[in-house]
């Protein structure tokens, strides 16, 4: 009787922000190296992650596109949502353990960081109890938009904080003003909502919006000079903390 396989490991590879020199060492073996190639994508589109890697796949790697079935055609609130999501997560990972309990090695891309906002967070949390899962960090997209702005995102004891556009308009403005530095995701159709908070808040003006931060499209510009514009889903909105300097 022959030996059981080993067991193969899915890693959640982090790509960073976008630009393939900001990935890390590990993240680029890794992938070089890969026979499984996993990478989230919306249908129709080639994906962000897919893209950051193009030329860096092996030949004969064997790629696995995962396209959500939703993204912004039904709202968040809605009950199907989850219930639509959780079920393709459950597809997912289904291939991925099979895959890795026939021996193989799993590469999935990441765009950022995958334990930040990320899709893999939820292959990780059904996969990692039944079979070996390692998770390789990254730079996030936010570190990429306050180094473009030229400025320290904090000083001395500045505490920063993480939002997403999709929150509420009132709880956007309530914990804008509750800050000293500030980030904000998730914008694209929140736009609207987000100038409005930061208003209420007093923040806008010393708020700057950055698209496709690190990436060859990349931009940087006081949000108040942006007027109108549709920022796309890759902006982020950044807000420098004034703390204490020596």
């Amino acid at each position: 009787m022959s030996a059981p396989s080993k067991t193969g490991t899915v890693y959640g590879l982090g790509l960073g922000p976008g630009a393939v020199d900001l990935m890390t060492v590990r993240a680029d073996r890794l992938l070089r190296g890969a026979r499984h190639v996993a990478f989230f994508r919306k249908a129709g589109r080639s994906g962000q992650a897919r893209r950051i890697v193009d030329g860096m796949i092996p030949d004969g790697a064997v790629e696995f596109p995962m396209e959500y079935p939703v993204t912004t055609e039904i709202p968040l609130s809605d009950p199907r949502y989850n219930e639509i999501l959780s079920e393709f997560y459950a597809d997912c990972t289904a291939h991925l353990r099979a895959l890795a309990e026939a021996g193989e090695d799993v590469v999935v891309l990441c765009e950022g960081d995958p334990f930040f906002y990320g899709s893999f967070m939820h292959l990780y949390t059904r996969l990692k109890d039944d079979v070996p899962v390692q998770v390789v960090p990254a730079i996030t997209g936010m570190s990429a938009a306050w180094t473009a702005t030229g400025a320290p995102i904090t000083w001395g004891d500045d505490v920063l904080t993480v939002l997403m556009g999709t929150l509420p308009e009132d709880d956007l403005a309530r914990r804008m003003a509750d800050t000293d530095a500030l980030v904000v995701m998730k914008i694209g159709r929140n736009i609207d909502k987000v100038r409005r908070a930061l208003k209420t808040a007093g923040r806008y003006d010393a708020a700057w919006l950055v698209e496709y931060a690190a990436m060859p499209t990349q931009t940087v510009t006081p949000l108040a000079d942006a007027g109108d514009k549709i920022t796309p889903y890759f902006s982020i909105i950044i807000v420098h903390g004034q703390g204490r300097r020596p």
